[in-house]
């Protein structure tokens, strides 16, 4: 089942249950779905791959949104982009965790040779395309800038 099909069963059970929160983040997760098979290039189809860039790229967004609205102290609308969120995400596949991040993160360093942040750059090449829609770029960065300093 490609994950348009997903999105429009849960769609209609979200409409079903008048939940209003998943309605707003399905009815987001298909709009893109659109852009991404009517840009240009895609031929109507689009691969796996780009379906969980996208769904990042959404949760991403969320994210971000919700960061601004905690730090000005708007609940209300932080609350809309949690529920958000929550639904993104059980479209994509299971992240990784911090510890886990930290191990794979290693290893790269220890294939690619990196011996200083200098080498942060190679490290993140490497690592960006190995734990592509396992871990949060950011979260990569983080454990590099880490591993790297030590």
């Amino acid at each position: 089942m490609t994950l348009e099909e997903k999105v429009m069963v849960e769609l209609k059970d979200a409409m079903r249950a008048k939940d209003e929160a998943a309605l707003r983040s399905l009815r987001a997760i298909k709009a893109a779905i659109i852009i991404e098979k009517t840009s240009e290039g895609a031929g109507g189809e689009i691969s796996e791959a780009t379906e969980t860039k996208m769904l990042q790229k959404l949760a991403k967004q969320r994210r971000d949104s919700l960061e601004i609205f905690e730090k000005q102290n708007r609940e209300d609308l932080a609350a809309k982009e949690r529920e958000e969120l929550a639904i993104i995400e059980k479209f994509l596949p299971k992240q990784m965790s911090a510890d886990e991040i930290k191990a794979e993160v290693s290893a790269i360093i220890a294939q690619v040779g990196a011996k200083s942040p200098a080498d942060m750059g190679k490290v993140m090449a490497v690592a960006s395309k190995q734990l592509a829609g396992k871990a949060d770029g950011k979260a990569i960065s983080e454990a590099v800038k880490q591993l790297l300093a030590q």
